[in-house]
C-alpha cells in the first residue's frame, strides 16, 4: 500500500458539550488523489480535517495515515507527513519574519542549518515570495499570507496537503494564483471548502458531509450535477455550472 494512504473508519467525535460533530465517517484516499470535502456550516468539515493531523483524536473509530494508526504517540510523525493549512493563515504565521516562519518546521525536525536554509529558499520560490524573507508576516497581503502559510508546510516536504477553506477572503487574482500552486503539488490533496468552483477546478473526487455523516462520495462533476443531493445538504451548484441568470443559457 502507498505510504500516502489516508483512511477513516467509523470515525466519531463529540464536542465537550455533547454535540455530535462526526457520526461514523468512513473513506479511503490514495496517493495522488485530490479530494474535496464539502458541506454546509456545521457539517463537520473542519472537525474532520483536525483528525487527519492529530489535533483531535476520535472518540471512537480510527484514522490511518499510510499503514500507521493515528494515536497520541504517533502525532509528531504524522504532522511531518501531513501538511495542514488552517483556515486563518495568521494561525501559522507567528514569527518575526517570513523566513523565520518557513524555517520553524524544518528546524524543529532537527535538520542542519544549511538544509533548512535551502528548504526555506525553495519553498518561498515555489510560492512566489522570494525576496520577502525579511518581511514581517503582518505586513503581507491576504493572498501573500495564504501563500506564506503554504510555504511553511512545503518546507516540511509533506506527503499530503490538507487545506481548510484555502480561498476564503481572496480576491480573484490571488485565488487564481493559489489554484495554480495547488495544482503543482502532485501528491495527495484534501480540500475542505464552501468554494465549490475551487473543488471543481482542483478535485476529481468529492465527499459530501451532512451533519457529521457522509452523504455522497464520487466523481466531482457527477456530485455537483445532482441538484437534489446538493439541495438536501444545503448546497448549490458551482457558479460555473449554473445557467446565466439573464438568458438562462
Amino acid at each position: 500500500m502507498s505510504h500516502h494512504l489516508v483512511v477513516a473508519r467509523d470515525l466519531r467525535y463529540r464536542y465537550p458539550d455533547g454535540t455530535s460533530a462526526l457520526d461514523g465517517i468512513t473513506f479511503r484516499i490514495v496517493h495522488r488523489e485530490s479530494v474535496g470535502i464539502v458541506g454546509a456550516n456545521g457539517a463537520g468539515k473542519s472537525t474532520l480535517l483536525l483528525h487527519l493531523n492529530g489535533t483531535l483524536l476520535p472518540a471512537s473509530g480510527e484514522v490511518r495515515i499510510g499503514e500507521e494508526l493515528l494515536t497520541a504517540n504517533r502525532i509528531p510523525d504524522v504532522r511531518r507527513r501531513v501538511g495542514m493549512i488552517f483556515q486563518d493563515p495568521d494561525d501559522q504565521l507567528f514569527m518575526p519574519t517570513l523566513a523565520d516562519d518557513v524555517a520553524f518546521g524544518p528546524l524543529n525536525m532537527g535538520l542542519p542549518p544549511e538544509e533548512v536554509k535551502g528548504r526555506v529558499a525553495a519553498a518561498l520560490e515555489r510560492v512566489g515570495l522570494s525576496g520577502l524573507e525579511a518581511r514581517p508576516p503582518h505586513r503581507l497581503s491576504s493572498g501573500e499570507k495564504r501563500r506564506a502559510a503554504l510555504a511553511t508546510v512545503l518546507a516540511m516536504n509533506p506527503d499530503l496537503l490538507v487545506l481548510d477553506e484555502p480561498s476564503a477572503g481572496l480576491d480573484p487574482h490571488a485565488r487564481r494564483q493559489l489554484i495554480g500552486l495547488l495544482r503543482a503539488f502532485t501528491h495527495t490533496k484534501i480540500v475542505a471548502t464552501h468554494d465549490l468552483d475551487l473543488v471543481l477546478d482542483l478535485c476529481e473526487r468529492t465527499i459530501v458531509l451532512d451533519h457529521g455523516t457522509v452523504r455522497a462520495d464520487g466523481k466531482t462533476p457527477e456530485i455537483f450535477a445532482d441538484e437534489a443531493l446538493l439541495a438536501s445538504c444545503r448546497l448549490e451548484k458551482p457558479l460555473s455550472m449554473q445557467g446565466c441568470p439573464v438568458c438562462g443559457a
